[in-house]
C-alpha cells in the first residue's frame, strides 16, 4: 500500500490496480487513509454482477484517470495545461461523486470564470468537457454535465505578429545559449515543445534538415517530419555541435532543481514562458511568446508567394485551415482586389457626358 503524508494538507492513499492509478486525499490520520484505501480496492476487486448498475465514480478518480491518459498520448504542455485547470475543479468537487456534479455547478463554476474572461472560461469548459467525455467513453460514469452547455461569446482580435525587427531585437539582447534556442525556433517554426526534445540525433548537418516530432496528431502518436535548415541555422547548429557536452543528447538543455526529488537535475526545458516577458522588456519592443514566431515566419512565407502546401508541411499541420490561422501577411492578390474596387467606385461616381465626378 502507498499511503503518505503531506505537510499541512493530510494523508493520502496511491496505488495502481492493472495498469489504473487510483489515489484520493486528504485524510487527517493514516489510519484514515489506510482504510479507505482497502475499501476502494475491495471496491474495484469485486466482480460486477450482470444486470448490475456500476457504482459511480469519484470525481477525484476520474480526473486523475483521464490526468494520467494526457500524460501518456499528448503533449507536456498540454498536460500542465490540464493539471494546473484540475487543481481548480478538485479544490471544489474532489470529494464528490461525478454524478452529483450537474450542469448547475459547472455552469456556476464558468460564470465565475468568465469574471476573468471568456476565453478563460471557455478553455475551462473544453477542458472539463473533454474529463466527462473521457469518463464516459471509457464506460466510467454515466453522463457528460456539459454536454448541452455552449460556450461563451468572446471578443476575437487580430493576434500580435512581432516584425522583423522587434524580433531581431530580443535575440540580440539574449544572452548566447537563448540566442541559439530563439534561432533555432525562428528558422524552424517549430513549437516550443518540439525544440525542446531535440537531440544530436535529430540533427543531420550533412544533409542540413532536422527532425521535429510532436503529439499534435491523431493519437498523441510522436509524429516526425523533417525540415531543412537555413544556412542561419546551420552556422548555430554547427557551433553547438562542435561544443556540446557528448554525455548529453539533447541540443538544448540546463540544470535545475527539482522539488519532487529535493536535488539538482540535468535534462531538456519543460517551458520556458518567464524568459521572453523579460527580453521583451529589455528589447524596448511590444510583449510577444515563442509561438507568434511560427506565425511571424508562416506570414513572410505567404508574403513571397510559398505554396500553401509546403507551409502546411513545415508547421506540422494535418489541417489546411489551420495552417491558414497563421498567415497574417496581406498578398497581392488582397491588393489587387482592393484596387480594382476602387478603380470600379471611382467610374461608379463618374457622369458619363462630360467624364468627370459628379
Amino acid at each position: 500500500m502507498s499511503i503518505y503524508s503531506v505537510k499541512g494538507k493530510g494523508w493520502r492513499y496511491d496505488f495502481t490496480l492493472k495498469g489504473i492509478r487510483h489515489t484520493e486525499a486528504w485524510f487527517k490520520t493514516k489510519a484514515e487513509a489506510r482504510k479507505a484505501e482497502v475499501e476502494r480496492r475491495e471496491e474495484l476487486e469485486r466482480p460486477i454482477i450482470e444486470g448490475e448498475t456500476p457504482t459511480d465514480m469519484g470525481f477525484l478518480e476520474l480526473v486523475n484517470r483521464r490526468l494520467d491518459h494526457v500524460k501518456a498520448y499528448n503533449s507536456e504542455e498540454h498536460y500542465h495545461t490540464h493539471l494546473y485547470l484540475a487543481k481548480r475543479w478538485i479544490r471544489k468537487w474532489g470529494k464528490l461523486d461525478s454524478g452529483e456534479i450537474t450542469e448547475n455547478l459547472v455552469q456556476n463554476h464558468i460564470f465565475e470564470r468568465n469574471k476573468i474572461s471568456a476565453y478563460t472560461a471557455n478553455k475551462d469548459l473544453r477542458y472539463l468537457r473533454a474529463t466527462f467525455n473521457y469518463g464516459v467513453n471509457k464506460g466510467l460514469i454515466k453522463s457528460n454535465p456539459t454536454a448541452g452547455m455552449e460556450f461563451l461569446p468572446v471578443e476575437k482580435k487580430i493576434k500580435h505578429i512581432p516584425p522583423t525587427e522587434d524580433i531581431d531585437k530580443v535575440i540580440e539582447v539574449a544572452d548566447p545559449d537563448t540566442q541559439d534556442y530563439l534561432w533555432t525556433i525562428r528558422e524552424t517554426m517549430a513549437r516550443v515543445s518540439e525544440v525542446n526534445r531535440l537531440t544530436w540525433d535529430d540533427v543531420n548537418l550533412a544533409e542540413k534538415y532536422v527532425i521535429l516530432r510532436t503529439r499534435k496528431k491523431k493519437g498523441g502518436n510522436l509524429t516526425p517530419r523533417k525540415v531543412a535548415m537555413s544556412q542561419k541555422l546551420l552556422a548555430v547548429l554547427s557551433h553547438r555541435y562542435e561544443e556540446r557536452d557528448k554525455n548529453k543528447p539533447w541540443v538544448f538543455w540546463h540544470r535545475y532543481w527539482s522539488g519532487k526529488e529535493h536535488r539538482f537535475k540535468e535534462g531538456p526545458y519543460g517551458d520556458r514562458k518567464k524568459i521572453m516577458k523579460s527580453l521583451c522588456k529589455k528589447a524596448g519592443v511590444k510583449y510577444f511568446r515563442f509561438h507568434p514566431l511560427r506565425h511571424a515566419g508562416a506570414s513572410i512565407m505567404d508574403g513571397n508567394n510559398v505554396p500553401i502546401g509546403t507551409i502546411q508541411r513545415i508547421l506540422g499541420h494535418e489541417n489546411r485551415r489551420t495552417t491558414e490561422i497563421y498567415l497574417h501577411s496581406i498578398g497581392e492578390m488582397e491588393r489587387d482586389a482592393i484596387a480594382v474596387y476602387e478603380k470600379a467606385r471611382q467610374n461608379s461616381h463618374t457622369n458619363p457626358h462630360t467624364g468627370y465626378e459628379e
